[in-house]
């Protein structure tokens, strides 16, 4: 395998924005008008900055308040067998936090977490309920989140977690889902899947790359794990691998860069 095949992995399991199964994307949607209120809900600090950083530095860009929700406590995410996990608890929440700062051009914004333990995430009704209750509470205008239905996914924490922002939208919208909140419903005007199964939805996020790498790199106790950025070197891959995977999502629609989502706004 060449260096450059390494920079461009083809994995159906890569975070984010996975390569695009050959389809005909004329027909797709583009481009949702800016939301004042996005919540994006990931199953992990840095999900979110891999399935749609450009999207939300995009709409933060225009005025969006770009807000995260975090099911799980990230604390199996590295490879040291010796680790302090409640350190790295602790250092995977402020890596979270910073990257919401800068997704939102510098203004921090409301980041939940769950805390779930990391690999053992369900989508019970004490988790649907608490989601249900982020929802009516900061009140998006468009909720993202990880596709359950992706085939062949390997890390179970994804698909629970999408799960949950589907179910949890559900119960948030109708009043007589845990209606011990004590909080008005509220319905959403759009859900955007990310790691899509069958993407009809495209984002332009060509002038926001670099904002998203930014957000991604926040994460700096993920540059060994899943980012494979030990040094300098690495870490040019990586970025290279970002862009490289921007430009042939938006290639077929003539987009410098994109990030693709499967959309429903029936909700």
């Amino acid at each position: 395998m060449s260096s450059d095949d390494r920079s461009t992995p083809r994995s159906t399991n890569d975070p984010g924005q996975p390569p695009l199964i050959p389809a005909d994307p004329s027909h797709w949607s583009r481009d949702l008008p800016t939301p004042e209120r996005a919540l994006a809900i990931g199953a992990h600090p840095d999900d979110v900055e891999f399935g749609a950083g450009g999207t939300l530095a995009r709409w933060a860009a225009a005025g969006c308040r770009v807000m995260h929700l975090v099911c799980t406590d990230g604390s199996k995410g590295t490879w040291d067998a010796s680790a302090d996990t409640a350190e790295l608890v602790l250092r995977r929440r402020e890596e979270q936090r910073e990257a919401n700062r800068l997704l939102n051009g510098g203004q921090a914004t409301e980041v939940v977490f769950l805390d779930r333990i990391d690999g053992e995430l369900t989508a019970d009704r004490e988790a649907r309920s608490a989601v249900a209750r982020v929802i009516r509470e900061l009140r998006p205008d468009v909720v993202l989140g990880h596709d359950p239905w992706k085939r062949y996914r390997l890390h179970p924490d994804h698909r629970e977690a999408g799960r949950l922002a589907c179910e949890g939208i559900v119960a948030a919208r109708d009043p007589h889902f845990f209606p011990e909140h004590g909080l008005r419903p509220h319905r959403p005007e759009h859900l955007l899947l990310w790691e899509a199964d069958e993407p009809n939805h495209v984002e332009d996020v060509a002038g926001h790359l670099g904002t998203k790498l930014a957000a991604l790199e926040a994460h700096l106790s993920q540059f060994e794990s899943t980012m494979h950025a030990v040094d300098g070197e690495g870490l040019e891959a990586f970025r290279t691998r970002i862009r490289r995977r921007a430009s042939e999502l938006g290639a077929p629609l003539g987009i410098d860069g994109a990030e693709v989502f499967h959309l429903m706004s029936d909700l």
